[in-house]
């Protein structure tokens, strides 16, 4: 559903869609934060929400990700820092972050 013209929220009701294995709302208008319940989707791969408008901070449920490989939420709007959960997540090959308003120092556990 990328390369839409997709607005309103990022749904928490997301999260019970546990079996996705690819997500990809990039290049949308989505609006608000990423939901917590977003760490309920437990066969995502590949989550790509980048060049939306996104605010707010990335979830710590986002760590709960134990499959993920691909993150991209580059060109939002976040704020705040990284968490540290992401270390969690072993399986994580590429992570993209750039064009967001993010502060702190990157986790020693990424």
């Amino acid at each position: 559903m990328s390369s839409n013209q997709l607005t309103g929220s990022f749904p928490s009701e997301i999260g019970l869609v546990s079996s996705l294995e690819y997500l990809f709302l990039n290049s949308n208008q989505l609006t608000g934060s990423v939901p917590s319940e977003i760490g309920m989707m437990s066969s995502l791969t590949n989550l790509r929400l980048d060049d939306n408008q996104l605010t707010g901070s990335v979830p710590s449920e986002i760590g709960m990700l134990s499959s993920l490989e691909y993150l991209d939420l580059s060109s939002n709007q976040l704020t705040g820092s990284f968490p540290s959960e992401i270390g969690l997540v072993s399986s994580l090959e590429y992570l993209f972050l750039n064009s967001n308003q993010l502060t702190g120092s990157v986790p020693s556990e990424i």
